[in-house]
């Protein structure tokens, strides 16, 4: 015999660097709820199908509508 007494842990017997299990956990869920929802928008399609973007240069006829998109009564900074 050598005397020696077996080493306890007291962190329950985890690795120092190894993480939380419940932080991967909550990174495993995250990343499955991510994907799912991932894939119900593509099943979905576009929200707005007919909206094209118009690109950065101007066509001539456009006057900086700023993207209102047919809300041509209002008037940035009116105050009404």
């Amino acid at each position: 015999m050598t005397g020696r007494q077996p080493e306890t842990r007291t962190d329950g017997g985890r690795r120092r660097g190894a993480p939380p299990p419940a932080l991967v956990g909550f990174v495993v869920l995250l990343a499955a709820l991510f994907a799912l929802s991932y894939g119900v928008g593509s099943a979905a399609g576009p929200v707005a199908p007919g909206l094209h973007r118009t690109g950065t240069g101007s066509t001539g006829g456009s006057h900086g509508g700023g993207g209102t998109g047919g809300m041509s009564g209002t008037h940035p900074g009116s105050g009404r």
